[in-house]
């Protein structure tokens, strides 16, 4: 894994610059407790099936991947030269822990499991994701899901 201390001091003073969101109002619904959750992974890793377009420098789009994905199936093409994939090649739960959410649903440790997950580019300036992400939101609405995994990569 690439360590802070490793960047120049203008890459590590842009990392530690990128903006983080604020939001002035408040969620509108009470919480529900895992066990009641449907849950859905999105990640930052780039990763898209086979036959999906890989990812483009600064790309703000997401690729759609099912709940019952073949792991070999996947791909990362996330394109940071400074990303280490070593834990993806290792095991896909580092970036995308849809076995684990299987084996808790399984356990009834949390409600259900989506029927797709999403992953975005993560070498992105997320200003330029809002859309992608008003869009992503309605996608998840309908697909029911309480609660999303956020897993930056």
């Amino acid at each position: 894994m690439v360590r802070l201390k490793q960047f120049s001091e203008d890459e590590r003073s842009h990392l530690l610059k990128l903006p983080c969101p604020v939001f002035e109002t408040t969620p509108f619904v009470p919480p529900i407790t895992p066990e009641q959750a449907r849950i859905a992974v999105v990640s930052t890793a780039g990763l898209h099936r086979r036959a999906d377009r890989p990812f483009a420098v600064g790309e703000a789009g997401y690729r759609l991947i099912p709940a019952d994905v073949d792991h070999d199936d996947l791909i990362m093409s996330h394109v940071s030269t400074n990303f280490d994939r070593t834990g993806f090649q290792l095991d896909l739960n580092m970036v995308l822990p849809l076995d684990r959410l299987k084996e808790m649903e399984g356990e009834s440790q949390i409600g259900s499991l989506a029927a797709y997950h999403y992953s975005f580019m993560g070498a992105t300036d997320p200003r330029q994701m809002e859309d992608e992400a008003r869009t992503l939101a309605a996608l998840l609405k309908y697909d029911q899901v309480d609660a999303v995994l956020l897993v930056p990569v």
